[in-house]
């Protein structure tokens, strides 16, 4: 396995994010090693929150989140998934799968011999470490998601599988806008969630320089329509470090990426959501069993307006027969950054119960 590494000097001027890197060295399962970041901050003998980002985020994300709940008293764990942030970056596409992200965070998690945590994931953290949670229950007391899930379709209709398959294979050419219009309307209750997904799905891999502080920038400080085709305009002639449109924001998700082929992460991960039938049915399966018996305090907490994962958290409190449901909250896909001190605390108050 070929093996990427961000330079640290593509990190030294991000604003905000003042957080020691911690790293660990695990082994994949064809013996290459791969390095993992991960921020650890608060008080010692604080409750532990272990905070996992999705795609194409890293911990990054919860930099406004952490100041708040270490306030409180809370401890945070963040670690960066593999091919994002800090960690190491597999070059090829098939270096990356569902359950490779699973070994690997769990390979992580056994290496720090981490405990007695409470866990909140959203987006892929959420997919990734509520599979972590099955695997390793004994080291987590209490459960949080919101806005992610664990996806299980093993029914889904063979013509529904074809389009998606034939779409995500197609010539079609897709901008951001195009892509997002469509995504727009995964919970219209309308079509089937796959053939709205598919359209993320096929930017992300078709676009080998993925606008991924754009993409972020859009979700998270709201830019105007003509900024984004102004951006992306820049970006696709490689200009967009001299955009003038580019933000704080914008160079924190660039600066993981010196070049697209430090991408492949973010490119092949869309692809790996399980919402067709793939190789991931059977532990999707078994992790739902877990959480469908589990007597740990689980709490679901999602924006509630967020139209990617809006559907999934009936799904959530259907599949966690003891969870409860906060009210929503706000602030789209990436409420971490837009909503930081509503779910900081929410959050607080569900681990000092």
């Amino acid at each position: 396995m070929k093996v990427l590494r961000t330079p640290d000097k593509y990190f030294k001027n991000i604003k905000d994010y003042p957080f020691k890197p911690i790293y660990t060295n695990i082994n994949s399962d064809d013996g290459t090693e791969l390095r993992i970041h991960h921020i650890d901050e608060g008080p010692r003998n604080g409750p532990i929150l272990l905070a996992m980002h999705g795609q194409p985020v890293w911990s990054y994300l919860y930099s406004r989140m952490i100041p708040i709940l270490n306030q409180s008293g809370i401890r945070v764990i963040a670690p960066d998934l593999i091919g994002y942030g800090k960690s190491d970056k597999p070059a090829s596409r098939q270096d990356y799968s569902y359950q490779n992200q699973v070994n690997w965070m769990n390979s992580w998690l056994v290496k720090n011999d981490l405990s007695n945590l409470t866990f909140f994931g959203q987006d892929w953290g959420g997919l990734i470490g509520l599979r972590m949670i099955s695997d390793n229950p004994y080291r987590f007391n209490k459960v949080s998601i919101g806005n992610t899930g664990l996806p299980y379709m093993p029914n889904t209709p063979k013509e529904i599988i074809e389009e998606v398959k034939k779409f995500r294979s197609s010539k079609i050419k897709l901008t951001p806008l195009s892509m997002s219009k469509e995504v727009r309307k995964m919970d219209s209750g309308k079509t089937h969630p796959a053939l709205k997904f598919m359209y993320w799905q096929k930017f992300c891999w078709d676009t080998k320089n993925l606008p991924v502080g754009l993409l972020n920038s859009t979700m998270m400080e709201g830019k105007p329509r003509n900024e984004i085709r102004n951006h992306y305009i820049f970006h696709k002639l490689g200009l967009s470090k001299i955009s003038p449109y580019m933000s704080n924001l914008m160079k924190a998700y660039e600066a993981p990426y010196p070049s697209p082929k430090y991408k492949m992460g973010c490119r092949a991960m869309p692809s790996h959501v399980p919402i067709i039938p793939d190789q991931s049915l059977d532990a999707q399966k078994k992790a739902r069993e877990f959480f469908n018996k589990t007597d740990k305090p689980f709490l679901s907490v999602f924006a509630g307006d967020d139209p990617v994962t809006n559907a999934m958290e009936q799904d959530v409190l259907k599949m966690v027969p003891n969870a409860i449901s906060a009210p929503n909250i706000g602030g789209g896909h990436f409420y971490q950054w837009t909503k930081p001190k509503e779910l900081s605390k929410v959050l607080s108050d569900f681990i000092k119960q």
